[in-house]
């Protein structure tokens, strides 16, 4: 018994943290199983019915967040790390302790969802993948939850580093480079935490203990402790440190563009729309602090034209080699099947991308039939009306695209062979870009008839190696500094898809 005593935590400090989460984009939280009524519902508390954000998804994220800072993406979690420091052992370590932050689970403040659907496209015909559609319930943008985390100090433990790693992963929060939930590298779950307040019990002495019992209590011959005073939660949490921008080792290229719309846009909303207005109406999404829905164009959908143009632009380089550039995109966007035999070695996109909203767009409704091809008159039953976005002098929407680069391999001469490899990666998003850029590549639905069609305004490429501006001048497009090195990085995609070729 001496020896378990021995053992237990001798705690000398708790801090308190709280902050106020709100929702920039719609999010899903769901708890794995389909109703009804929905194919991927969300998670609600059993008791107030209340959409529910678990404390492990955000400890989670936290975690995760803090191993890619300090060691980049795509390594694994070393013991003595950052995030061991403040979340104690990770799977696999043969000394772990127990996590010295408690995350818990938070109720959403305000109500509401919104439900989307989604279909599969098969790559090659272009169409919908058969028994592929579904339906997901999301809690809308504007969503808040109230967060609550407890640090707890023991005496052996040293409390400015444990303080210094609290600092660094909520600043992730509150700047929004944190996301939660799914398909958060699609756009969903992009959130930003305001209102830190932080209070720190001292349980050296009685009164800081009684305090700390007094949480949530009316209990007034007990001492009360006030929330710190400060400018930032770094300055609340007596001084804590934030890791530098130098000590970042998350290693990335981000691709920022602004087009115009040149015509209409047609993301189909299956959800919304009132019986008696269009049969089919573009995609509109609720904004925190707008009254009315916006037009958006998904992640998804970005995702899913990007992906198809680029297996269509490997494939074409890599001649008979069709495998090369299956994988070289798959590398990239993930793989695209989920039922293969590796599913468990299947590893997440390394692109991701924000939804974007299309800004000062008008409505119009045009009403069309379906011409019987034989007879050449009107389809029996088949007249129909949508409403797509329509683009006007001043409707522009942005894309918003960041590049993971793979973790850095450990032997020194695979180091040449990485860069050449990612330099490829980004050689091939610049292709991308171009045929977004003079509207080779069409979004949404109905490109057949000349929706989805977009034009380049301007342009930003910022990688490890520097950072490109992109400009259209008239008929002209202006790159600076210069356009060398990009051309270059095509050209280590051409030769990064043909090497199977070449070796067969």
């Amino acid at each position: 018994m001496a020896n378990q005593r021995a053992q237990h935590r001798s705690l000398i400090e708790r801090w308190v943290v709280t902050g106020n989460l709100r929702l920039e984009t719609p999010a899903h939280f769901g708890n794995g199983e389909a109703d009804a009524l929905t194919d991927m519902p969300l998670l609600l508390d059993e008791v107030e019915g209340r959409p529910l954000l678990p404390g492990t998804s955000i400890a989670g994220a936290l975690r995760n967040y803090l191993c890619e800072i300090e060691s980049g993406y795509g390594v694994p979690e070393k013991q003595g790390s950052l995030a061991s420091t403040l979340f104690g052992g990770a799977r696999g370590f043969e000394d772990g302790e127990q996590s010295s932050l408690i995350v818990e689970d938070a109720l959403a403040a305000s109500g509401g969802f919104e439900l989307r659907d989604g279909v599969a496209i098969d790559a090659d015909t272009r169409t919908a993948k058969d028994e592929a559609k579904f339906d997901i319930q999301l809690l809308p943008a504007g969503t808040t939850f109230p967060l609550r985390f407890e640090l707890l100090v023991n005496k052996n433990d040293n409390g400015q580093a444990l303080r210094n790693a609290l600092a660094t992963a909520l600043h992730g929060l509150e700047t929004g480079e944190i996301t939660l939930g799914t398909r958060k590298r699609r756009g969903f779950g992009q959130c930003t935490v305001t209102g830190w307040q932080v209070w720190k019990y001292d349980l050296k002495n009685k009164n800081g203990l009684l305090a700390w019992l007094a949480q949530g209590h009316d209990w007034p011959e007990v001492s009360a402790v006030s929330p710190q005073t400060g400018s930032d939660l770094a300055a609340k949490l007596d001084d804590a440190v934030l890791r530098s921008k130098e000590a970042d080792g998350r290693k990335l290229a981000r691709l920022s563009a602004t087009f115009t719309l040149d015509g209409t846009l047609m993301i189909r909303s299956g959800f919304g729309a009132s019986d008696t207005g269009p049969d089919m109406v573009h995609l509109h999404s609720p904004r925190a602090g707008r009254q009315e829905r916006v037009p958006v164009l998904p992640g998804t959908s970005w995702a899913g034209v990007l992906r198809h143009r680029a297996l269509k632009i490997a494939r074409t380089v890599s001649g008979d080699d069709k495998e090369k550039a299956q994988m070289f995109v798959e590398g990239m966007f993930g793989p695209s099947k989920i039922d293969r035999e590796d599913s468990k070695h299947a590893k997440a996109s390394r692109i991701s991308i924000k939804e974007s909203e299309i800004v000062d767009a008008s409505a119009l409704v045009v009403t069309r039939v379906k011409i019987d091809r034989f007879t050449g008159g009107a389809f029996e039953s088949a007249l129909f009306s949508e409403q797509p976005a329509v683009g006007k002098s001043r409707t522009h929407l942005s894309l918003y695209l960041n590049l993971r680069k793979k973790a850095q391999p450990d032997k020194s001469e695979d180091l040449e062979k990485a860069e050449k490899e990612f330099q490829a990666e980004v050689g091939l998003l610049l292709l991308l870009l171009k045929d977004l850029w003079t509207g080779e590549l069409p979004l949404g639905g109905e490109s057949g008839i000349g929706r989805g069609r977009l034009q380049g305004l301007n342009a930003t490429l910022t990688t490890p190696d520097g950072e490109w501006k992109f400009k259209q001048e008239g008929e002209k497009l202006v790159v600076t500094p210069e356009a060398e090195t990009l051309e270059g990085w095509v050209g280590d995609f051409n030769a990064e898809v043909k090497k199977a070729q070449v070796a067969a």
